[in-house]
């Protein structure tokens, strides 16, 4: 018996513990799922919205760069006041505190370089920097009951197939103070609910498509689209931490220096 049959064999062991609908989800035979092998990254840099930022050329963390989220007149001046913190250099990115996920759907807005391993009863999500791993799970479950939901930074996913696109959605996320989306200051609360269409354009091209609804932050949805490049055949992928007693300097202004290859700050003005 061959490693993939073991494995599917195990598929169909699990779908029937988990009951019919389970049954009809996992049953989707390996040689089904769409290929989406390789190492990717995303086009484009951490600005979450490249559609309303301005400029239309501004970087995430830069002064004054800001994206247009649906806000309630509240959370717009939330965002205004952590785009004055920006402005001062004084922004609390929640990832400089080595070993805390990116969360979601930060999860799919890093630099860094992606991995896709699919599975008829679970897709996940895989990043280079950090401990971040999206599971979804296509075995035909359901979120958790109310009552045996918490929040966590990358939620809880379950999602179908519909053709070649993997449809996942996504809630129980951790909100303001614990997660950002982008360091333009973009935030959301933990009412937050993703519903995430993801597939292939071409072969080196792969397409996310996210609409977020938050009935705290929001006034109405607000559908962001991501796209990853496949990099070259025989890419690998490095984990690294942020917690290896790398020390950025801090001036006597309190402002957070920059530091190069050799170590030594790259700030012009410290």
């Amino acid at each position: 018996m061959t490693i993939r049959t073991s494995l599917a064999a195990a598929g169909l062991l699990l779908a029937a513990l988990a009951g019919p609908a389970a049954a009809q989800a996992v049953n989707r035979p390996y040689a089904s799922l769409p290929d989406w092998s390789g190492v990717w990254q995303m086009n484009g840099n951490t600005v979450f919205d490249h559609a309303s930022v301005e400029p239309s050329n501004g970087a995430a963390g830069v002064a004054n760069v800001r994206e247009h989220p649906p806000y309630n007149a509240e959370w717009e001046a939330k965002y205004q006041s952590n785009i004055k913190r920006i402005a001062a250099d004084r922004w609390p990115d929640p990832l400089t505190f080595c070993g805390v996920p990116a969360g979601f759907p930060r999860a799919l807005n890093v630099p860094d370089t992606y991995e896709f391993v699919l599975r008829p009863e679970q897709a996940w999500i895989l990043t280079e920097n950090g401990p971040n791993v999206v599971r979804i799970y296509t075995d035909g479950r359901k979120h958790p009951p109310e009552d045996e939901v918490w929040d966590t930074y990358s939620g809880d996913s379950v999602g179908r197939w519909e053709g070649d696109t993997l449809v996942f959605d996504t809630i129980a996320m951790r909100g303001e103070g614990s997660t950002i989306i982008d360091r333009t200051g973009v935030i959301h609360s933990s009412a937050l609910h993703v519903t995430t269409r993801m597939h292939k354009v071409d072969a080196n091209t792969m397409e996310a498509q996210m609409t977020l609804e938050d009935p705290v932050a929001f006034t109405r949805p607000w559908t962001v689209t991501k796209r990853y490049r496949k990099l070259p055949a025989g890419t690998r992928v490095y984990d690294y931490a942020c917690s290896e007693n790398n020390r950025n300097l801090v001036a006597p202004s309190g402002k957070t220096l920059t530091l190069g290859g050799d170590g030594k700050p790259i700030d012009k003005d410290q």
